[in-house]
């Protein structure tokens, strides 16, 4: 995947704000059936917001990353306790797909 600009990962920063979290990743963090959940999720959706319960401070920041390289996304932005996801999918139909040009 190439790398996102700034302009579109801030549009997808600005799609994000609207989506509820369709995930929690618990205390025992990243395992293979949260990776594989993440995963198909995007492959439907493109952009998801996964929520973080059990890594505090400093980890959870790492724990985006991490879920992006498990995942092949990209990790757009950690706030708090959330993770926006994005990974492109062209199999999507064109409706259903996120334009990043405008």
């Amino acid at each position: 995947m190439a790398e996102l600009t700034g302009k579109q990962k801030k549009r997808l920063r600005g799609l994000g704000q609207i989506l509820d979290a369709l995930l929690t990743v618990g205390k025992e963090g990243i395992t293979d059936p949260v990776v594989s959940s993440i995963s198909d999720l995007l492959d439907k959706r493109e952009l998801i917001k996964v929520r973080l319960t059990g890594p505090s401070g400093e980890a959870r920041k790492e724990v985006g990353p991490a879920l992006a390289e498990a995942t092949g996304a990209e990790c757009i932005a950690v706030v708090g306790r959330t993770v926006l996801l994005y990974r492109a999918n062209s199999e999507l139909k064109p409706s259903k797909r996120i334009r990043l040009d405008g």
